[in-house]
C-alpha cells in the first residue's frame, strides 16, 4: 500500500477521535460509539486488512480507556456500558470486515478487467496478423508483465497436426539454457502444460505452457512459452490460466496462419496441375495434326519420292518446313510460358535497338507469309530498350501470326512504335503495337483473350485457319509484365484491333558507356 493510503487512513481514525473528544460533554456515548464505528470504516477503505481490524481493536480498548466510566481504566461499571462496548467491537469488527471484503472483490474485479483487456489487445494484434510470428514479441512482453521476468517462446516455422518435428522446424525467441529448451520442446511435442500445479514435473522452478491451437489437444502445438514466476506465484492457478489464455491466443493464430498456408498450397497444386494436364490435353491435340501432316509429307517422299516431279516434291518438302515450324512455335510458347510463370524469373537483359526488334520480326513474317501486305512505322528518335531481346521478339513474332492467321489476306498488317509519356519524372516509355484489319473481338473477351487456352476464333466467331493450343496471347501478357510493362487491347476506329505492348522508360546510357 502507497503512503498516501496509510495517511488517509490515519487522518480518518484522526479526524473521528478529534470529534469524539471536542463533544465529550455534549453527546451520549452511544453516539460517541458511532463515530468511531465511523473512523473505523473510513480507515478500512485504504487500510489493509490487519491494519484496520488492529487499528478497531485498540480503538474500542481506547475508547473504554478514556471515555467510559470509570475513565482511565479498562474497567466498566455498569452493565450497560459493557454492552455498548460489545455491540460497538461486534459492529466495528463487521462493518470492516464487510469493507475489506469490499475492496478484495474490487481488486479482483479490476484485476479481471485488467487481464480482459491484455487479451482483447492480444487479440486485436493477431487478429490480422500475417504472418503471426511477426507479433510474437507482443506475447513475449504480456508474459512478461504477468510475472515481472522475462519470457521465452518456441514457435513452428513448419507445422501440420499430427506431423512430427524436426529441431530445425522452430525457432527460440527468447533465452534458455539446456535444460529449460528441452522443457520447450517437451511441451511443444506433447501439447501439454508443465510445472508446479499442472500435474506434470511438479518440480520445475518454472511453467511451460503449450501455445494451444482451435483443436485444443493437437500434437504438436504450434509453439510453447516458458514463464518464470515468483515463488509465492507458483501455486497461483488464476495467474496460470490467464498465462495459458494468452498462449492460446497466438496458438489459434499461428494454427489458422498454418491451415491458410496449406490450403493455399494444396490449391496452388490443384490449380498448376489442372493447367497441367489442360496443357497436356491441349499439346496433345494440337501437335497431331501438324505431326500426321509432316509424317504423310515425309512418307510419300520416302515411299514415291522416284516417281514425283520436282515440284511435287517441293510442295511436300514446304509442307513439312512450315508444319514443323508450327510445332516449334507452339513448343517455344508452352516453354516460355511454364518459365515465365515461375517465382523468381530472371530476364536476360541489355540495350536494344527497337529498329533492329521490329527488322528481325518483319524478316521472320514475310518468310511466313510472303504474299502478306506488312509494314513498320517507327517514331524517329527512340530510346533504346533495355529488355530481353529474344522475349520482346517473341512477343512481336506472336502477335503478327495471331493477325495473319485472322485478317483476311489482303488485310493489311501493320507493326507501329512509338514514344509514351513517362509517369512524373520517369524517363518515356515505349508502345509496341501490331495493328490489323481483321473482324475485331467483342468487348467481353478483349481481358479473357489473354488467358491461356483462350482462342481468338472462339472469340471473333471467324473460322480458325489454323488451331493453336491458345497459349500464344497469354505468352505476349507474361513477358510484357515480367519487363514490367502491359499489353493491352485496343479496337480500331474503322474496324480491326491494336494489340499494344506499353514498356515504361529506363534511364538511358551514357555515350560510350559499355551496352551491357
Amino acid at each position: 500500500m502507497s503512503a498516501d493510503g496509510w495517511a488517509a487512513g490515519a487522518l480518518a481514525w484522526l479526524l473521528a477521535w478529534l470529534v469524539m473528544l471536542g463533544l465529550d460533554d455534549r453527546i451520549d456515548l452511544a453516539h460517541q460509539a458511532l463515530l468511531l464505528v465511523l473512523g473505523g470504516a473510513l480507515a478500512a477503505l485504504w487500510w489493509p486488512a490487519w491494519a484496520t481490524l488492529a487499528a478497531g481493536a485498540l480503538g474500542v480498548l481506547a475508547f473504554n480507556a478514556l471515555l467510559v466510566p470509570p475513565r482511565g481504566s479498562l474497567w466498566v461499571e455498569r452493565w450497560q456500558d459493557g454492552l455498548l462496548l460489545t455491540l460497538m467491537a461486534a459492529t466495528l469488527g463487521v462493518v470492516l470486515a464487510l469493507i475489506t471484503n469490499l475492496r478484495h472483490q474490487a481488486r479482483e474485479a479490476r484485476l479481471h478487467q485488467a487481464r480482459a483487456e491484455q487479451l482483447r489487445q492480444l487479440g486485436e494484434v493477431l487478429r490480422d496478423a500475417a504472418p503471426p510470428l511477426a507479433h510474437a514479441a507482443a506475447l513475449q512482453q504480456a508474459l512478461a508483465a504477468l510475472t515481472a521476468a522475462p519470457a521465452t517462446l518456441l514457435l513452428c516455422r513448419r507445422w501440420q497436426p499430427g506431423v512430427p518435428l524436426a529441431d530445425d522446424d522452430a525457432e527460440l525467441v527468447g533465452t534458455a539454457d539446456a535444460d529449460e529448451a528441452a522443457g520447450l520442446w517437451l511441451g511443444l511435442r506433447q501439447a501439454r502444460a508443465l510445472g508446479p500445479g499442472t500435474g506434470h514435473h511438479a518440480g520445475l522452478a518454472h511453467w511451460i505452457l503449450p501455445l494451444r491451437g482451435g483443436a485444443g489437444a493437437s500434437r504438436p502445438a504450434p509453439g510453447a512459452a516458458l514463464l518464470r514466476p515468483a515463488p509465492a506465484e507458483r501455486a497461483d492457478a488464476a495467474l496460470r490460466a490467464h498465462a495459458q489464455a494468452l498462449c492460446d491466443q497466438l496458438g489459434v493464430a499461428l494454427q489458422r496462419h498454418f491451415s491458410q498456408q496449406a490450403a493455399d498450397d494444396a490449391r496452388a497444386q490443384a490449380q498448376l496441375q489442372a493447367v497441367r494436364n489442360a496443357l497436356l490435353t491441349a499439346i496433345s491435340h494440337d501437335y497431331r495434326t501438324p505431326l500426321a501432316t509432316i509424317l504423310g509429307a515425309a512418307s510419300s517422299l520416302q515411299d514415291q519420292g522416284q516417281r514425283l516431279d520436282a515440284q511435287q516434291r517441293g510442295v511436300l518438302a514446304g509442307r513439312i518446313v512450315q508444319e514443323a515450324n508450327h510445332l516449334a512455335r507452339l513448343t517455344d510458347n508452352t516453354l516460355q510460358l511454364a518459365r515465365l510463370d515461375a517465382p523468381g524469373v530472371v530476364l536476360r537483359r541489355d540495350w536494344e535497338s527497337a529498329e533492329e526488334l521490329v527488322g528481325a520480326v518483319l524478316r521472320r513474317a514475310r518468310q511466313r507469309a510472303p504474299d502478306r501486305p506488312l509494314r513498320a512505322r517507327l517514331e524517329p528518335g527512340l530510346p533504346l530498350l533495355h529488355c530481353d531481346a529474344m522475349l520482346l521478339i517473341q512477343l512481336l513474332d506472336n502477335l503478327v501470326d495471331n493477325a495473319i492467321r485472322h485478317t483476311p489476306p489482303d488485310g493489311p498488317i501493320e507493326l507501329l512504335v512509338r514514344r509514351a509519356p513517362g509517369a512524373g519524372d520517369a524517363p518515356p516509355g515505349v508502345v509496341l503495337a501490331v495493328r490489323d484489319r481483321g473482324p475485331g473481338v467483342p468487348p467481353a473477351w478483349r481481358e479473357r483473350i489473354f488467358e491461356v487456352f483462350q482462342r481468338g476464333d472462339t472469340a471473333t466467331g471467324a473460322p480458325p485457319q489454323r488451331h493453336g493450343t491458345g497459349v500464344g496471347l497469354a505468352v505476349c501478357r507474361a513477358i510484357a509484365r515480367a519487363h514490367g510493362g502491359e499489353l493491352r487491347l485496343q479496337a480500331r476506329g474503322h474496324g480491326g484491333s491494336s494489340f499494344e505492348c506499353h514498356l515504361p522508360g529506363a534511364a538511358q546510357p551514357a555515350p560510350g558507356q559499355a551496352l551491357a
